[in-house]
């Protein structure tokens, strides 16, 4: 069975301030450090469930925050960008039996996570009249290709949009957001039980986790600033709106992707 994994930092326990997710920043190497474990949590998980081959992104900021030393032997990595639309599941395609995405978080415009945001920081995005997470996107964005996904870790408000959208996706919620803290689960209960689920996730049958791709996308990018907004409304098909925002209308999802690769 070949299992894709996607990593972020956002959603991995504990992480609360921006400073502890910038490479190289002083409160950066403990989280570094847990990210890593709960990504090897996740990998023992899914060869534990039947995974014989592993494709894991390192899916925040650098790319590269990922201590890949311990890695298994059935396990390979994308470090770095490759700046083609699939973005953070590049190099996902229909020959994957299902996905897993590692400490994800709550979408832009959520006040579920200090951190929340969808791609960028200088701005949020909608789809069909609803703010998006990178969870959805992803989520569509391996709907191209017919993979499912199984389990996600994250924040609570998360795992309830996930809820929400599946009920049968497997989640583990590592802490919920109250303002500008969070109160996070033990970092080791985190690890436990993410083994735990995975294994768990990898026996869902793929049609009971599969999310549809809706047959029309309406994407807002809303900027924090006009100027922003007004030159990047000059990408093909894409309209100026009031209030910061760029819209654009297709009914092929990976033009969303690549719009969004080019303007967030």
């Amino acid at each position: 069975m070949k299992v894709y994994i996607s990593a972020d930092i956002e959603g991995i326990t504990g992480t609360t301030t921006w400073s502890e997710t910038e490479l190289n920043a002083p409160d950066y190497q403990f989280f570094q450090k847990q990210m890593t474990r709960e990504v090897e949590a996740a990998i023992d998980g899914a060869i534990a469930g039947g995974a014989t081959e592993i494709l894991l992104k390192d899916a925040h900021d650098s790319a590269r925050n990922l201590d890949i030393s311990y890695l298994p032997i059935n396990c390979k990595v994308i470090r770095g960008w490759t700046y083609d639309p699939m973005c953070m599941v590049a190099g996902l395609d229909q020959s994957f039996d299902r996905a897993i995405f590692i400490g994800y978080h709550s979408k832009g415009g959520s006040e579920r996570n200090p951190l929340a945001h969808t791609l960028c920081t200088y701005a949020d995005v909608k789809i069909n009249g609803e703010y998006a997470s990178e969870f959805l996107i992803n989520t569509y964005a391996a709907a191209l290709h017919g993979v499912p996904v199984s389990f996600v870790s994250g924040d609570v408000g998360l795992t309830e949009e996930i809820h929400a959208v599946n009920e049968n996706i497997v989640t583990f919620a590592t802490k919920e957001g109250i303002g500008n803290a969070t109160i996070s689960v033990s970092p080791k209960l985190t690890l436990m039980e993410t083994k735990r689920l995975v294994e768990s996730s990898m026996k869902v049958p793929r049609e009971h986790i599969q999310v549809p791709l809706p047959e029309r996308f309406m994407v807002e990018i809303i900027y924090r600033d006009h100027t922003r907004a007004f030159r990047n409304s000059f990408y093909p098909n894409a309209t100026f709106k009031p209030h910061n925002t760029v819209e654009f209308i297709t009914d092929d999802f990976y033009e969303v992707l690549r719009i969004l690769q080019f303007l967030t």
